[in-house]
This record gives C-alpha cells, sequence and structure tokens, in this order.
C-alpha cells in the first residue's frame, strides 16, 4: 500500500464510467450488508469509499427520510458516476479521504465499508479515524459482495496470509483502532465482518 492517492485515483477513474455494468448482481449482497448494520430510522451512517454509490439506496431505506447518510470517496469520477446514477438523492456526496474525515467525532452510528481495507494506505489509523467518528457502541462492517477466495480467483491472484482480511489478522488490527470484532464470515458469495466501536 502506498502514501500516494494518485494511483488509486488512477485505477478507480479509469474504472468509474462502466463500473456498475461490471457487477450488476451485486445489489442483494449490498442490502444484506446494510441489514446487518442493524440501523434503525433516524440513525447516522456513513459508506466510506462509496465509490458509485451501491449502497446508498438501502441505507436510506434502512434510517429512512430522518436519518443521514453520507457517501465519501477519493475519486471525483465515482462520484459523478453515482451522480448519474441518481444515487445523490439517497445521500450526501462527499470527496474525502477517509485518513482525515470531514465530520465531527462520536457524529454517527454506523460506517459501511464496502472493499475499502484492501486501499488503505495505513490500515490502523484509518481505522482509528472511522472510530473518531462514530459512537461508543457504533457499528462498522467491512464489506465486499464476494469472499476473499473468489475475489483473488476473479483477479488471477493468490490469497496469502498477510491479508489484513483474515480474520486472525483483521481481528487484532480492529481491536487495536477502537473497534470489537463481532462477527466474522468469508464465503464464495461474501466478505462481512461486524465490529462495534469500543469506549
Amino acid at each position: 500500500m502506498s502514501d500516494d492517492h494518485t494511483h488509486v485515483r488512477e485505477f478507480f477513474t479509469a474504472r468509474a464510467a462502466d463500473w456498475d455494468s461490471r457487477f450488476p448482481d451485486d445489489a442483494p449482497a449490498y442490502a444484506a450488508a446494510v441489514a446487518e448494520l442493524g440501523l434503525r430510522r433516524g440513525d447516522r451512517v456513513l459508506d466510506a469509499g462509496c465509490g458509485t454509490g451501491r449502497a446508498l439506496p438501502p441505507l436510506r431505506a434502512a434510517v429512512g427520510p430522518t436519518g443521514v447518510v453520507v457517501g465519501a470517496d477519493l475519486t471525483p469520477a465515482m462520484l459523478q458516476a453515482a451522480v448519474r446514477a441518481g444515487r445523490d438523492r439517497d445521500g450526501r456526496l462527499v470527496l474525502a479521504d477517509v485518513s482525515a474525515l470531514p465530520l465531527r467525532s462520536e457524529s454517527l452510528d454506523a460506517v459501511l465499508a464496502a472493499g475499502l481495507i484492501a486501499h488503505l494506505p495505513h490500515p490502523a489509523g484509518n481505522l482509528r479515524e472511522l472510530a473518531r467518528v462514530v459512537r461508543p457502541g457504533g457499528t462498522l462492517a467491512l464489506f465486499h459482495p464476494i469472499g476473499r477466495a473468489a475475489l483473488a480467483a476473479r483477479q488471477g491472484r493468490s490469497i496469502t496470509p498477510d491479508d489484513l482480511r483474515v480474520e486472525p489478522n483483521l481481528r487484532p488490527l480492529l481491536a487495536g483502532s477502537g473497534w470489537r470484532m463481532t462477527s466474522y464470515s468469508d464465503e464464495d458469495a461474501r466478505f462481512l465482518a461486524l465490529a462495534v466501536r469500543e469506549g
């Protein structure tokens, strides 16, 4: 991982226009992950690394019209794709780096981070920043619509023991960043780790 966000922006800028069409069947997986967050009407939630905003409609449905939904992403082209898809109606889109979120401390009830952790330059520090903006007892969902093995096969690579998403690596990483893991699932159909904000 690199501190240089240029590579991440270039990678996603080149793919933003057809991102949704490449993964047209992911909506049910996103809705299921959102359901696992246990959101209530009026809650405040962040989609960290929101990309084209595929999680924003189920997040809005979960928190209702009185809730707050924010989608933050580092890549302007992904946010523009979210607007073209009309997902800006479901949440406020913000161009932001998860290492320094423009949000007040303890201002959120939950964070969904879909496919984000593999792109974090400083995972421990970045997860601490997510913890900063969530109230004690709030929740975090680290999610991907397919599991690690299926994703590695899709990308033509092997899973390595140093993968941050392996449970023995992820649990202490979360614990050292202000989170307590409450569940872990890594199946072909999805990856989902849930954690509660300590404090």
